[in-house]
């Protein structure tokens, strides 16, 4: 049985092929997303008042669904801080030092050290964490600064942005836009990530030593005063937490312990999702609270206050340009019933299945398309250097190719995901790649050069792994 179209969907595709068109473009789309929304709310009640109201309740909409992540972003970050301001941090990645006894082993080293720390801290908070510390180590064993660079960008806004097993921000998002469980998605991301992450990693280190070999590396080395200022994303709190040799050094040996700890607790318990989130999360705060009082003693109390302020202003600064995107592409599945009420023919499953069963329909679909097809959607919304504005539009996409097929709905999402990140989640674009170019004192735009051929083997090896899995 056929489903009914109405002029909402179609309204609907016409504003995601908009969209898309502008993403190409490298153009800021909240201003159609938001247009988007009121034309829809106009079609859906016909009225002017319904259809503004429905602005402001989608951006509602949009942050509830969304405020999980940002919480457990922003207080992973204000904790990040309080490490570093303190030094923890630098005690805490020091021992690993020792490992680094070859520019191979740097380049390995640093990556996987980068990757494990920004499963925990997120990869901009991490950067500042490894880099500061082992990027002197990597130097004097003759691993080249756009080299470390490189390391820590594709392991790090890569590997661990892209399956984001932790915090799960990014499966998150993917999965309430294509209308499946986050611990589906996750699942399926599983293989793409491993082979987007090998087979990208691998590439960029041979890569590097053959033109070393040639003579023709360059390192795009700037003045870090050129490049400081743009690494912070917002004002740290003063310099004035000092802790006692020995203090550091517990604190250093138990806050992996308790995150550890967090780890096991997930798969004994299995939480996944909102609740593996919230014990992170939990468990930041209290460490965030333990140290800062330590540290800062009787100005304990309005310091966690500061550092927490930091970590908000991060959190919604990079969320910020989310929340109007994803409150579009959240129409796309239950919130449009829910904002607009039951305007849809009593027959839909939501805007996009209806779109996905009526392409069916029309035309010859299979894994090979789909695959291909959520790739280049993935690596288009990345092009804003975000990675993270567009997975709403990947998952929307994913869930209609699925409802084409019939299978592999999962399997699409995490493949959006994954292009979606490594592209704009801060590997290839010049804008997103500042946090490693500055801690490393190279060029944004020589990084975002040295990344480029990796990263686009990698995902059509990545793409071609995942039409096999559809």
């Amino acid at each position: 049985m056929g489903i009914q179209l109405t002029a909402i969907h179609y309204v609907y595709l016409a504003f995601i092929v908009f969209i898309m068109a502008l993403l190409i473009k490298r153009r800021d789309t909240t201003m159609i997303c938001v247009t988007g929304i009121f034309v829809l709310g106009l079609l859906a009640t016909e009225t002017l008042v319904g259809s503004i109201s429905g602005v402001f309740n989608s951006f509602v909409y949009a942050t509830k669904e969304l405020m999980g992540t940002i919480m457990i972003i922003s207080i992973i970050v204000a904790m990040s801080r309080v490490l570093m301001i303190t030094g923890i941090n630098e005690t805490m990645v020091s021992p690993l030092t020792r490992l680094l006894r070859t520019p191979a082993m740097a380049y390995w080293g640093i990556g996987i050290i980068m990757m494990i720390a920004s499963l925990f801290f997120w990869p901009s908070p991490a950067v500042a964490l490894v880099g500061a510390v082992l990027l002197p180590v990597a130097l004097r064993v003759g691993l080249p600064a756009l080299g470390a660079a490189v390391a820590m960008n594709l392991f790090g806004h890569g590997i661990a942005l892209s399956g984001d097993y932790i915090i799960q921000g990014a499966p998150k998002l993917t999965a309430d836009a294509a209308g499946l469980p986050v611990a589906g998605v996750m699942e399926a991301s599983v293989p793409l990530v491993a082979v987007m992450g090998i087979v990208t990693t691998a590439a960029a280190f041979w890569m590097m030593r053959r033109d070393q070999k040639k003579g023709a590396w360059r390192d795009g080395l700037v003045s870090k005063a050129r490049t400081a200022g743009v690494f912070e994303e917002s004002p740290s709190p003063p310099q004035m937490a000092v802790l006692h040799p020995r203090t550091k050094k517990t604190l250093a040996l138990l806050i992996p312990l308790l995150f550890l700890a967090d780890v096991a607790a997930m798969f004994l318990l299995h939480l996944q999702g909102g609740d593996a989130t919230a014990l992170i999360g939990g468990t930041a705060v209290l460490i965030l609270i333990v140290v800062t009082l330590l540290a800062h003693r009787n100005q304990g109390l309005e310091q966690i206050t500061s550092y927490l302020i930091d970590g908000f202003v991060f959190g919604f600064k990079v969320f910020g340009p989310v929340i109007p995107i994803a409150a579009f592409f959240y129409l796309g599945d239950s919130a449009f019933t829910e904002l607009f009420g039951q305007v849809l023919p009593e027959a839909s499953h939501g805007i996009v299945n209806d779109l996905g069963v009526a392409l069916a329909n029309a035309v010859p679909l299979n894994g090979i398309v789909g695959a291909i097809t959520l790739t280049l959607t993935g690596a288009i919304t990345g092009l804003d250097g975000s990675g993270f504005s567009g997975i709403s539009l990947v998952g929307s996409i994913a869930h209609l190719f699925a409802a084409a097929i019939g299978s592999g709905a999962e399997t699409l999402t995490a493949l959006g995901q994954v292009a979606a990140i490594w592209v704009g989640g801060g590997t290839l674009i010049p804008w997103a790649l500042i946090p490693a170019a500055a801690i490393c004192g190279v060029s944004p735009f020589e990084l975002a050069r040295r990344n480029v051929k990796p990263v686009l083997i990698g995902l059509a090896v990545t793409t071609i792994v995942a039409m096999f899995l559809v």
